[in-house]
């Protein structure tokens, strides 16, 4: 592409700038509005200084992609309202054996569920537990943390769905769920393995020399923690269970309500209603004139015999009332456990039928259909079989996100109409041609810089259209090789710093606000670890990835 005027390029690339800015940057003093508003501020800049017009504006927000990201967080939602994630906390901690065993399940867990549900998602909902797992243990939390992020990142490049440059990557590539999933698959798990040895001989001294002693104070504070948590930004909760001490009194209503005690009070209430009955009629048979001759002679008390049968009668009522209410108590209880075994049965239905929709979905992912129709027909499916208002879920989406890729579409397509990325990518494509090491090496190298410099999104928007042609006069299969070394090295590379992925942000920021259990992780500790961790883990993907 040509360069445009001298005008659009100086004005596009402002535009691209605040964008930027606010996007690495969203606290920035002198415009603290955040990354959403960023990236529609950069939007609007780019039609006002007519880099692009109206239309064209329009024309480059790519609906599939929004459908797809909004499918799978509502999926997301549901699964956590299943307790999908709890369970996979508590897989973290059954049967452990120490701390270097706990490390290498995180990163196989965290990995896994990234892969299925979104790296983002993973780390919301697993840091809390893998900090409480920690603190349980007497363990130091950094290691564990960083095994977290960083297997959530490499784990998130085998499928589309894993996080939001895949999906970018997938929709502009044409390239089906399962050849993505098979072409990555194998550099994923070599990845991951190779992740959990690096952290194992950096801290495995660190690990040695803490105890493993278990401590009941943090674990049941934990619990209450972990049962409370909530997720941001697509805010989520927990739901409960019945606690230990309501479990047992409604075992106990169970068992009296069966025991045959219950018949004894039945046949004596049945008694003492025949009492009360003989004792009216008693009372209707007395003669009424020695009565009127007592109250003549002033005397008003009654006859022993009449006085005696009257408090006979009023205690064999009370005693009546008591046994009878005892009785209602009985059946209330009846009730009570019988629609709390109603609900029990529909709760657990329900799960089922989440995870089923969600596996549906993923086999029909597999089969080649249509991504984001996929993603969008099993989210309206959980709305529908949950059967209520379906607004307290769909509230936890996190529509800023959504909002903020249409504004970086748009920046993005306005930057692309300056000329200046073309003219870039015409400067390194000799230099970085797929179909030679030195090539590779090179274009594995511009990729990691800007995806660290500009984050991964933007990078592959900028950069995927220009390096599938430029891998397509080769060959179509080194074109869908192309597209497949942009997903890997670009979600690889979030791993390098801190603030190299929205993964490691969340996990950071989770751990320093844990109640009970904060801790800050540092850009030097995340550094240390991440610099060489990513340059050997992308360097051997290279080599496993095929067209």
């Amino acid at each position: 592409m040509a360069m445009a005027s001298t005008v659009k390029v100086v004005l596009g690339s402002i535009a691209f700038a605040i964008f930027w800015v606010l996007a690495v940057f969203p606290a920035v003093p002198f415009l603290p509005i955040g990354r959403t508003a960023g990236s529609l501020l950069g939007a609007m800049l780019m039609v006002i200084f007519r880099v692009i017009t109206p239309d064209q504006a329009y024309a480059a927000i790519d609906l599939p992609i929004l459908g797809l990201l909004f499918g799978t967080m509502v999926v997301s939602v549901y699964l956590e309202r299943a307790d999908m994630f709890k369970y996979l906390g508590k897989l973290l901690a059954w049967k452990s054996m120490g701390a270097k065993d706990l490390l290498c399940r995180i990163c196989l867990i965290s990995a896994i569920s990234s892969a299925l549900f979104t790296n983002d998602t993973s780390c919301v909902v697993l840091t809390e537990f893998v900090l409480k797992i920690a603190r349980q243990h007497n363990l130091p939390p950094h290691p564990f943390l960083l095994a977290l992020a960083s297997s959530a990142n490499i784990g998130s490049s085998a499928t589309p769905i894993g996080n939001p440059q895949n999906l970018v990557i997938a929709v502009q590539s044409g390239i089906p769920f399962g050849d993505f999933l098979i072409g990555i698959l194998p550099a994923m798990l070599v990845g991951v393995v190779v992740n959990a040895v690096i952290l194992l001989c950096m801290y495995w001294r660190l690990l040695s020399d803490h105890k493993d002693e278990e401590d009941p104070a943090v674990e049941v504070v934990a619990e209450e923690d972990v049962n409370s948590h909530r997720f941001s930004p697509a805010t989520m909760s927990h739901l409960t269970s019945l606690n230990s001490q309501e479990w047992n009194s409604t075992l106990e209503s169970m068992n009296i309500s069966s025991s045959p005690n219950v018949n004894r009070y039945r046949n004596h209430v049945e008694a003492l209603r025949n009492r009360a009955n003989a004792s009216d009629s008693e009372i209707q048979k007395v003669p009424t004139a020695p009565i009127e001759e007592s109250e003549s002679a002033g005397n008003t008390t009654p006859p022993k015999e009449v006085a005696s049968d009257g408090s006979s009668l009023r205690r064999e009522e009370n005693v009546s009332s008591k046994s009878v209410s005892s009785l209602n108590g009985f059946h209330n209880g009846d009730i009570l456990t019988s629609s709390e075994g109603k609900e029990e049965w529909k709760r657990v239905l329900w799960k089922t039928c989440v995870y089923l929709v969600t596996i549906g979905m993923l086999i029909s992912l597999l089969l080649g259909l249509n991504m984001s129709w996929t993603a969008i027909t099993a989210a309206l499916a959980l709305v529908v079989l949950d059967f209520k208002d379906a607004r307290p879920s769909l509230e936890k989406v996190s529509y800023s996100l959504l909002i903020f890729f249409c504004g970086m579409f748009i920046t993005v397509d306005g930057f692309n109409r300056t000329g200046i990325p073309s003219a870039l990518w015409d400067f390194v494509e000799p230099h970085a041609q797929i179909n030679h090491i030195g090539g590779l090496a090179v274009l594995a190298l511009v990729i990691l810089f800007l995806s660290n410099l500009a984050s991964n999104v933007p990078t592959v928007l900028l950069l995927g259209a220009r390096v599938a042609a430029s891998a397509a006069a080769i060959s179509s299969a080194d074109e869908k090789k192309a597209w497949l070394l942009l997903a890997w090295v670009s979600t690889v590379a979030g791993n390098l710093s801190l603030l190299g992925s929205a993964a490691n942000l969340i996990v950071c920021e989770q751990a320093r606000r844990a109640q009970h259990f904060g801790y800050n992780l540092s850009f030097w500790s995340h550094l240390k670890f991440g610099f060489p961790s990513t340059l050997i883990i992308t360097a051997i993907g290279l080599t496993l990835i095929r067209g």
